[in-house]
């Protein structure tokens, strides 16, 4: 990285900032995702490797500015790993995941008090749910403050609530569309074409009701130890595959999905997961 940034390296990488490098540390962060989950063990090292390549790309700018050096990432790295583990380097028990966890969230805290006071500042409270960022993907971060806010207890004692929540939250959503034009047909044309004229404040309870469905599914995930962000994955997999050879089938049939109604397609639809079960 070094070469390829200095004089006479490569053009493209000595114009390079951590601004217009960050698009690229999240591309790649979601082929390795796409390598894992299709067990693709043959292609992960080198979605691996693209993504520390990001990393290096980061330190190198930083210890051209002056910052820190790529040693300094590791040693960090390395002495976190040991201070927040007192379980495996330390004196400390920790039998569980769940004790894991525990500490490490006490510890979290303890290391960010000690940091306000080597920077001057006073301790104060602190949100249990500052630490997490707000610029993560939606999932992610739903994910996180959800896991966050049961650490601390602040959670249905049992799944039946989850699913009394979800419940709601649906019958509230049913009330909001109650409220438009009927039938409710699906948008025509571009993304954000909407079928009915309806008023903003409407549409902003119908962002909320399906937002709040979104968090309920998401913390029913977390009841059942699925990563929702994967499951979504999946689906989006099944369904693609699905499509596909539904557009394959028409095509043998000498026409395009275009061409037919739903009827047709549903047709289609049915073959393909038939198929697809059968070769299971």
């Amino acid at each position: 990285m070094a070469r390829l940034r200095a004089p006479g390296g490569c053009p493209w990488d000595r114009e390079q900032t951590f601004d217009s490098i960050k698009p690229y540390t999240l591309e790649e962060t979601y082929e390795v995702f796409e390598a894992i989950e299709n067990h693709d063990w043959k292609e992960l090292p080198g979605e691996l490797g693209d993504l520390l390549l990001q990393v290096l790309f980061y330190a190198e700018m930083a210890r051209e500015a002056g910052h820190f050096s790529i040693d300094e990432v590791l040693d960090r790295l390395s002495k976190k790993l040991v201070d927040r583990h007192p379980h495996v380097f330390g004196e400390v028990k920790a039998d569980s995941a769940g004790e894991v966890i525990r500490n490490w969230e006490a510890l979290k805290k303890m290391e960010a008090a000690k940091k306000k006071l080597t920077l001057g500042h006073q301790p104060n409270r602190q949100s249990l749910l500052s630490g997490i960022s707000r610029a993560m993907p939606a999932l992610l971060e739903a994910t996180k403050v959800s896991r966050k806010a049961a650490s601390i207890g602040f959670d249905w004692p049992e799944i039946s609530g989850v699913f009394d929540k979800l419940d709601e939250e649906v019958v509230e959503l049913k009330h909001d569309i109650s409220e438009l034009p009927q039938p409710i047909k699906p948008p025509a044309g571009h993304a954000g074409a909407r079928a009915q004229q309806i008023s903003p404040e409407l549409h902003e309870r119908i962002q909320d009701e399906i937002g709040d469905l979104f968090f309920v599914l998401v913390n029913l995930a977390r009841f059942l130890d699925v990563d929702p962000e994967s499951a979504l994955r999946r689906t989006i997999q099944k369904f693609r595959r699905r499509f596909e050879a539904m557009e394959a089938q028409a095509q043998a049939r000498g026409l395009s999905l275009e061409q037919m109604n739903i009827d047709r397609m549903e047709e289609l639809w049915q073959n393909s997961k038939l198929t697809e079960e059968v070769k299971r």
